[in-house]
């Protein structure tokens, strides 16, 4: 058992496929995690408001009430920390969910290790923004426009805060930390995956595809990402 979490530390998982709700929950047991879990959102919905968790993990496409419904109904009155699964490659769905509150997204098939770091992670994010009233200035790093927090996984451009899920977050730290130095994508692979998780070449280019569009969305000039073609990116301070 992983003695870094909280024996306390509650985990919902909602999704229909019995599969993943066996074989996670299973997982985030062995790792000290408490686990709910639920087959459909209208049942969730009522589960977690007479029993909440500390996390909520929800799969988008479910029966009776999908997962971006629960989060919408969710968020009229909680901050639960949210990751959603899914198998959906559609970067509006994405868009909207991170819109409405959702706190980093995982795409199926995934890592069961992967999920387990994601949590962890959001959980060490959303406890900080609970408890912390001053920012460390150690903690802020700041390349021209760009300003970005470590312990809340914020990210601002320009003054105007841009949200991004962890893993974009953990990709764009990476690029920004040495300004004018190309990081390969095995690099980049490195600092925002686990050790023994695989992703391709493909998966980073959409990673930083879609950072770009969401800094973007903020400033149309945005051009601060080089690609390198055959190399790699760098971040590029103005």
């Amino acid at each position: 058992m992983n003695m870094e979490c909280d024996m306390a530390t509650k985990v919902a998982l909602v999704d229909d496929d019995q599969n993943i709700l066996t074989t996670v929950s299973i997982l985030l047991e062995s790792e000290g995690f408490q686990v709910d879990k639920y087959s459909d959102g209208e049942a969730a919905l009522q589960g977690l408001a007479d029993n909440p968790p500390d996390l909520a993990v929800l799969d988008i496409k479910m029966p009776r009430m999908d997962g971006m419904e629960l989060l919408n109904r969710l968020r009229r009155g909680s901050n639960l920390p949210v990751i959603f699964l899914t198998s959906k490659d559609d970067e509006i769905d994405e868009f909207l969910g991170l819109k409405m509150g959702a706190d980093d997204y995982i795409r199926k098939p995934f890592s069961q290790r992967l999920l387990v770091e994601r949590i962890r992670t959001v959980l060490r994010r959303h406890n900080v923004n609970k408890g912390a009233d001053d920012e460390s200035e150690e903690e802020i790093l700041v390349r021209g426009k760009l300003k970005l927090d470590s312990v809340r996984h914020a990210c601002f451009w320009d003054g105007k805060e841009v949200t991004l899920t962890v893993t974009e977050f953990m990709l764009l730290h990476a690029l920004a930390l040495r300004p004018g130095h190309v990081k390969s994508r095995d690099q980049l692979m490195d600092a925002a995956y686990d050790d023994n998780i695989y992703v391709d070449d493909r998966t980073i280019d959409s990673h930083i595809k879609r950072l770009r569009k969401k800094i973007k969305a903020t400033d149309n000039e945005f051009s601060a990402i080089e690609t390198l073609y055959g190399v790699g990116y760098r971040f590029k301070e103005k």
